[in-house]
C-alpha cells in the first residue's frame, strides 16, 4: 500500500503541475498555439517517464530520489507559497544526522523533473511569445527559481487555481499594456445605436417669436388641422405669447382663432388643456375678446372644478374664470358654482387657495351678487382661514372677502332678512355666529403691521 500510495501522489503532482503550466500560458501569452504546445510537452513527459522507469533509482539518505520528490511535490502543493521563497526545505534520513534538512534547488532535480519541466516550458513560451512580437524577451527579469503556487485563484475560477504570482514592476507594466490594447481594441467598434424620436411635424416659428397678422393664420391653420398633441403644444404656447401683446389680440380675433383655440377645451390631454387656458387668459384681457371666450366659460369653469385638485389645470381655469369676472358682465354666468368655489378654497392648497379668493372677491366686489354669494352653502370649516398661522397674502385676502361681504349685506340691506338664510350658509357664517368676529380681533395683534392695519380697518365697519 505504501508503494500505491507514493505512486498515486507522484501523479497527483505531474497532473498538478502540467495544470499549472497549462492555466500560466492560457492566461499569459493567448490560445492561438496552445493546442500543439502542449501536445508537445506530453509527448516529451511521457518519453522521460520511460527513461526514468528503465533507469535505476539512487537512495537520497534512505530514500529514493522518487520519494524525496514525492515529499516537495507534497509539500508545496499543501501549504501555499510565497514568490520570495524558492527553496524547498526536504528531511533528511539518518544518514545526515537527526533534525537535519537538506535544501534543495530546483535546479537540483535531474531526470526531467517536474519544475524543470515548467521551467523549460516557460523559455518556451517567452521565446515564441516574444519572436511572434518582435520585440524580444520581454520577460528576462523573471526569477529563475519562481514556483508555482496553487493558492492563488485563476480570474472567473472558484478557488485553488494555478495563476503565478506577478513580481516587479516590467510584469505590472505589461499586465496593464495588454489590458490598454484590449480596451482600444474594444473601442473601435462602432456603439449601438437607440431609436431617437423624431418630431411628426416641424414648427416654422419659434414659441417666443412676436408674429404678424399672415404668421398667425398660418399658427391658426396649423392648429386646426393637425391633431398631434406636440404641435398642438407649440401652437398653442405661440399663439398665447403672442396673445400678451395688444395688437395681437386684436389680430387673433379678426382671424377667428378664438373657437380655434378653445375648441382643444374638449381633449383628453391636460396638458393641451392648460396651455388652451392660459392662450384664452391672455386674450380675455381685451373686453372684445370676453365677449367671444363667454361662450365657453361654463364649460371651463366645469373642468376646473372636476380636474386633478391644485394641479396646472385648474390654476389655469382659475386665471382664466378670474380674468372674465373682473367686469361684472360674466358673473352672473358662474353664481351657481359658488359652493364649489368655497370648497376649493377650503381643500386647495397655498395657491389655490388665493387664486380661489381672488375669484371670489370678484364676486363681491358686485352688489348685485351679494344676496347669491351669501345664500350658498359653505363648510364651517372655513373660519379657520382667520388664524394667524397663514401668511400675509391669504389673511388679507380673507379680510377683504369679509369686508366686502359685510359692507355689502348694509347696503342690500340683507341683515333685516337673516330668517331666509340657513345655519350653513355664508351669512350665518359670517354675520350671526360671531365666530369670525372673534377670530378677526384675534388678529389685531398680528405681528405683521399691514395685517394689524387691515383688521382695524375691518373692525371699525362692524
Amino acid at each position: 500500500m505504501g508503494r500505491t500510495r507514493e505512486a498515486g501522489c507522484v501523479a497527483a503532482g505531474m497532473v498538478i503541475g502540467a495544470g499549472a503550466c497549462y492555466c500560466v500560458y492560457r492566461l499569459t501569452w493567448g490560445k492561438d498555439e496552445n493546442e500543439k504546445l502542449w501536445d508537445d510537452e506530453d509527448e516529451q513527459e511521457e518519453e522521460g517517464e520511460q527513461e526514468k522507469s528503465c533507469s535505476g533509482k539512487p537512495e537520497i539518505g534512505g530514500k529514493t530520489e522518487k520519494e524525496l520528490k514525492t515529499n516537495a511535490g507534497v509539500g508545496a502543493g499543501a501549504k501555499p507559497q510565497d514568490d520570495s521563497k524558492s527553496k524547498v526545505g526536504v528531511n533528511v534520513g539518518p544518514e545526515n544526522g537527526p533534525g537535519v534538512k537538506k535544501e534543495v534547488h530546483p535546479d537540483s532535480q535531474s531526470g526531467g523533473g517536474l519544475e524543470a519541466k515548467a521551467k523549460a516550458l516557460f523559455k518556451i513560451l517567452k521565446e515564441q511569445a516574444s519572436a511572434k512580437a518582435g520585440r524580444g524577451i520581454r520577460l528576462s527579469n523573471i526569477s529563475r527559481n519562481r514556483t508555482l503556487t496553487s493558492s492563488l485563484p485563476c480570474p472567473g475560477g472558484r478557488g485553488g487555481g494555478c495563476h503565478p504570482g506577478r513580481t516587479g514592476s516590467r510584469a505590472r507594466n505589461r499586465t496593464s499594456g495588454k489590458v490598454k490594447r484590449k480596451n482600444r481594441s474594444k473601442s473601435n467598434k462602432a456603439p449601438a445605436t437607440w431609436p431617437v424620436r423624431k418630431g411628426k411635424f416641424n414648427f416654422p416659428y419659434k414659441i417666443d417669436d412676436i408674429l404678424s397678422a399672415p404668421d398667425l393664420q398660418k399658427v391658426l391653420n396649423i392648429l386646426e388641422r393637425t391633431n398631434d398633441p406636440f404641435t398642438q403644444e407649440v401652437a398653442l404656447v405661440t399663439l398665447g405669447n403672442n396673445a400678451a401683446y395688444s395688437f395681437n389680440q386684436n389680430a387673433i380675433r379678426e382671424l377667428g382663432g378664438v373657437p380655434i383655440i378653445a375648441k382643444l377645451i374638449k381633449t383628453r390631454d391636460p396638458i393641451i388643456r392648460e396651455k388652451t387656458y392660459n392662450a384664452l387668459n391672455n386674450l380675455s384681457v381685451n373686453s372684445e375678446n370676453q365677449g367671444k371666450i363667454k361662450t365657453y366659460i361654463s364649460q371651463v369653469c366645469d373642468d376646473t372644478m372636476v380636474c386633478r385638485l391644485d394641479s396646472a389645470v385648474q390654476m389655469a381655469g382659475l386665471r382664466l374664470l378670474t380674468n372674465m369676472t373682473v367686469t361684472n358682465h360674466y358673473q352672473h354666468l358662474l353664481s351657481y358654482s359658488f359652493p364649489d368655489f368655497f370648497a376649493l378654497l377650503f381643500l386647495g392648497n397655498h395657491f389655490t387657495k388665493i387664486q380661489t379668493m381672488k375669484l371670489i372677491i370678484n364676486f363681491t366686489e358686485n352688489p348685485a351678487m351679494t344676496r347669491e354669494l351669501v345664500s350658498c352653502k359653505v363648510p364651517s370649516e372655513l373660519i379657520s382661514l382667520f388664524n394667524k398661522e397663514w401668511d400675509r397674502e391669504i389673511l388679507l385676502n380673507i379680510l377683504t372677502l369679509f369686508e366686502n361681504i359685510n359692507d355689502n349685506i348694509k347696503s342690500e340691506g340683507l341683515a333685516s332678512s337673516r330668517k331666509e338664510f340657513s345655519r350653513s350658509s355664508l351669512f350665518f357664517l359670517f354675520k350671526e355666529s360671531g365666530v369670525c368676529v372673534k377670530k378677526i380681533k384675534a388678529l389685531a395683534s398680528h405681528k405683521d403691521l399691514v395685517v394689524k392695519v387691515k383688521v382695524l380697518k375691518v373692525l371699525t365697519k362692524l
